[in-house]
């Protein structure tokens, strides 16, 4: 199978390792001292589940030099969906489709009006991986999970193939009918962990142990959850509960990604997470003051800012 990389961050790099380990042929498109490393010395990943060192791996800028590919495998941050999709195209006119592994429950729709809809499919990921250092990527505790769906039916064999491919590569992967919910899952917690890690500056054992930082966490999702109920979404009364219990099991020592970002000046995903609660709660004439308050903290830092902490 030929896959496309595009964006060889924690995401990418850790599944698409896996993928390449397996025998496929994976481009990891990346750029800077990530890209320079992984040409002049692989990729290496660090793991207390699956550590290995690739040490030729095909990486790029460019990701039309890649050729035509069966699936992009589409992991940049939410503020470069439109000019990504423009580079992946050419790489899809063969029948290839793009996955988008992002966070939020925005990107889908951006890819699917660039591409089209027959192009684009729906994929989550849970995984607390980041860049350490150029070429290197760190994997924290044991969680490494894809989910993938079809927004039309049109797709589900592609799919199919790209997760028994997975399988026999020892991802963690399954095919889920209702991709739009298993979105509204991870974004639900995903807003409020990244936020309250976040306002704290924690990881997320200070988060889980602290009851009004915990109670903030409650809220937020709470909060997420009443918006995709209005838009028809029901991910369940036991959800919120169900969520602290996730909370309680990750590693104590894991940052969110977006935490990750603000400790090192870059930009922030909280227009697309928390940001994005807040602007359909008000569509919707919900109240969503938690989330309004955590991405009121985060604005200053959207655009990047100095070392926060």
């Amino acid at each position: 199978m030929r896959i496309l990389v595009m964006g060889a961050g924690g995401v990418g790099g850790y599944f698409g390792a896996l993928y390449a380990r397996a025998g496929h042929e994976v481009t990891f498109v990346a750029r800077g001292a990530h890209l320079a490393a992984l040409r002049a010395q692989g990729l290496r990943i660090e793991s207390g589940v699956t550590p290995l060192h690739l040490a030729s791996v095909q990486a790029t800028d460019v990701a039309s030099s890649a050729g035509a590919v069966d699936v992009v495998m589409f992991c940049t941050k939410l503020w470069d969906v439109e000019p990504a999709a423009a580079q992946v195209a050419p790489c899809v006119t063969r029948g290839g489709i793009v996955i988008a592994f992002q966070n939020g429950v925005d990107s889908h729709a951006l890819l699917q009006r660039a591409l089209g809809v027959a192009q684009v499919a729906g994929g989550v990921a849970q995984i607390a991986a980041v860049i350490k250092s150029p070429g290197v990527i760190a994997h924290t505790g044991m969680m490494s999970r894809l989910q993938v769906g079809a927004f039309t039916p049109a797709l589900a064999d592609k799919l199919k193939a790209f997760v028994d491919a997975g399988k026999a590569a020892g991802v963690n992967i399954d095919g889920v009918v209702d991709i739009e919910k298993a979105l509204w899952q991870k974004f639900a917690m995903l807003a409020a962990l990244s936020g309250t890690t976040c306002l704290a500056r924690q990881p997320v054992g200070v988060v889980r142990a602290d009851p009004e930082l915990r109670a903030t966490f409650a809220a937020a999702v709470g909060e997420a959850v009443a918006v995709a109920r209005a838009k028809g979404i029901a991910l369940g009364d036991d959800f919120v509960g169900r969520q602290l219990g996730f909370l309680d099991g990750l590693p104590a020592e894991m940052r969110s990604s977006m935490l990750n970002d603000l400790n090192a000046g870059n930009r922030l995903e909280a227009p697309w997470l928390a940001g994005a609660v807040v602007r359909m709660a008000k569509e919707l004439g919900l109240a969503a003051p938690v989330c309004a308050t955590i991405y009121a903290a985060m604005k200053p830092y959207v655009n990047g800012a100095a070392r926060a902490t």
